[in-house]
This record gives structure tokens, sequence and C-alpha cells, in this order.
């Protein structure tokens, strides 16, 4: 299950950032333009949190299987390490940013005028999609490394 979860878990990712990065320009859009909160933006935003709240639960399959994560739970904290990233600041950053985004969903669904669901979603979503930025573990991360894609 392990050697299937990594490469879905790192290809959805991007499914995640091309989400967000679209619903965090069209709330930029439609809050400076003025525009109307349409049915496809809001379908866009609840899809982009669907989407979010798919690859948490991937992530979280992953790392109930991890060995790295696995090694991090039965030793602890041994130093800044690939074990420590997983084990600790990615699951908690992913889990803040999911959050931050479901909020900013529900959020701006519940606002009464469109300029405030713009607003809304582009605030919740644009700190949720930094906080997923340094959570990631980029190829030229200083944090922990890993490919662009991970191949099946």
């Amino acid at each position: 299950m392990y050697q299937f979860l990594l490469p879905f878990h790192s290809i959805f990712r991007w499914l995640v950032l091309i989400s967000l990065l679209y619903s965090v320009y069209l709330s930029f859009k439609g809050k400076t333009r003025r525009l109307a909160f349409s049915n496809r933006i809001n379908h866009i935003r609840h899809w982009t949190a669907t989407i979010a709240h798919i690859q948490l639960i991937i992530g979280i399959l992953l790392y109930t299987k991890s060995p790295i994560v696995q090694y991090f739970l039965k030793n602890g904290f041994d130093g800044w390490n690939d074990n420590t990233f997983y084990g600790l600041l990615h699951i908690a950053l992913m889990l803040v940013a999911i959050i931050i985004i479901t909020l900013g969903s529900a959020k701006a669904k519940r606002k009464d005028t469109d300029l405030e669901k713009f607003h809304t979603m582009f605030t919740y979503f644009s700190l949720g999609l930094l906080i997923i930025f340094i959570a990631i573990p980029w190829p030229f991360s200083p944090l922990a490394n890993r490919p662009y894609l991970r191949p099946f």
C-alpha cells in the first residue's frame, strides 16, 4: 500500500496546488474587479477544498504506513532530519493548511456580498497555499527534499 500511496500523494499534490492557485487567482480577480461570485466560482471554491481534503486523507493513510514516520514515532526527536520533518512538521503544517482552507471555504460560502466572498476566499486560500508551499518537501528545500514527482 505504501508503494502505491507515496507516488499517488506526490502526483496529487500538483492537483491541490493548481486548484489553489486558480482559486486564489479567481478570488483576486473577482475582488479587484468587483465581479459577481458566480455559480462556477462557487463550484471551484468547493472543489478546491474537496481536492485538499482528498489529499489530506491520502496523506494520513501514508503517514500511518511510512517507515520514516514509524521510525520518528518510535525514536522521537533526534535532531533535525527527514524523520522529524515527516513525523512532525509536514503533517502539522498540512493539517493547519487544510483547516484554514476549510474555514475559508465555509466562511466564503456564507458571506452576504460577492466582494466579501472573494475577499474571504482570497485571504484563507492564500494563507493555506503559503503554508502548503512551506510544508512540501521541494527538491530545493533545506528542511527535507524529494523529487517533483515520484514514479509508480
